[in-house]
């Protein structure tokens, strides 16, 4: 049966979060097939994105795939398509058990934090109970180092029959401190009067927002470590170059120091965001995404490149101000 959306929904932005844990050893040719999947989705009405998250090392081979679209009723053409059907049964033998994913109908949650998905099945006429005893788990969230933000999802109608709780902390650590908090399991085992089964699933990335290749975000964001590399490479030029240039016209505009180290970070900023790191991540594309780093030349390769550019800008900046 196909799904449909409630009327009161269909102007909001519609994300679903797919998780997938994939066969060991079939990764290569799960990117392969996941590459198809988001290419026939761009062809859809109303796409507007879609992200890939490998998994954490150390941790389960699950795959977070991530879908934005304008509506719902657009993201739900795309999840019922015959196209789509017709993919997941060509890519089924890549699966470990059956995918699960949320459909989360609202504004799009955002994606420069670590975040925390929680789909809960709640108990018939529970609702309200639950909706209070979530405001309470919010405000047991806020103490915690880290916290950026909550939201609460009502279910869908015949798309996404649980109630998704989506928690946003700074980093991975906070994130786990709290979910693995004694505050937090008091109150689960109080909320389990309200529902009756729930999962925690995680997506994070650092500096996503700096990341973006184009129409290749399928390809998957970049190690943490990676991406500050790239951020330092791209934001150690940019100020020193800023400290020489405006650093002295601030200076003899006698401008106060609080003043001018605002404009001055609101340059490197803009500067990184709309110029450099487009640059960089093009230039470096064989290192940063995981589906073209796949090899140790790679590896070992893009960060010598990145080492030799740290000490070749330290050596430049050594001459210009000595």
């Amino acid at each position: 049966m196909e799904s449909r959306a409630s009327p009161e929904l269909s102007g909001n932005v519609a994300t679903v979060v797919i998780h997938t844990k994939v066969r060991d050893g079939r990764e290569d040719d799960y990117r392969r097939w996941q590459e198809k999947v988001n290419d026939i989705a761009r062809g859809f009405d109303g796409f507007e994105d879609t992200e890939m998250h490998p998994p954490v090392p150390g941790e389960e081979n699950v795959w977070v795939i991530v879908y934005r679209f304008s509506n719902i009723d657009q993201l739900t053409a795309w999840l019922n398509s015959r196209s789509r059907q017709e993919l997941l049964d060509e890519g089924r033998s890549l699966f470990d058990g059956p995918a699960k994913q949320e459909v989360l109908a609202g504004e799009a949650p955002a994606r420069d934090v670590v975040t925390a998905v929680i789909p809960h099945e709640v108990r018939p006429g529970r609702e309200q109970d639950f909706v209070g005893w979530q405001n309470k788990v919010r405000k047991a969230q806020e103490k915690f180092p880290g916290f950026m933000g909550f939201e609460l999802f009502r279910p869908v109608s015949n798309i996404q029959e649980k109630w998704v709780a989506v928690v946003r902390f700074d980093t991975r650590e906070h994130l786990d401190e709290w979910l693995e908090s004694d505050a937090r399991r008091r109150l689960v085992k109080e909320g389990r009067d309200y529902f009756s089964s729930y999962d925690v699933r995680k997506v994070s990335s650092a500096f996503s927002g700096w990341f973006r290749f184009g129409n290749e975000t399928e390809e998957g964001t970049p190690p943490n470590w990676k991406q500050a590399m790239t951020v330092v490479l791209a934001l150690y030029p940019t100020v020193m170059i800023l400290n020489l240039t405006v650093g002295k016209i601030f200076g003899a505009a006698k401008i106060p120091g609080y003043i001018a180290l605002f404009i001055s970070n609101l340059l490197s900023v803009s500067i990184l965001t709309w110029l450099l790191m487009p640059l960089v991540n093009r230039a470096l594309s064989f290192w940063l995404l995981p589906s073209r780093a796949d090899s140790i030349t790679a590896q070992v390769t893009g960060t010598v490149v990145v080492v030799l550019c740290f000490l070749l800008f330290i050596a430049i900046f050594g001459v210009i101000t000595s």
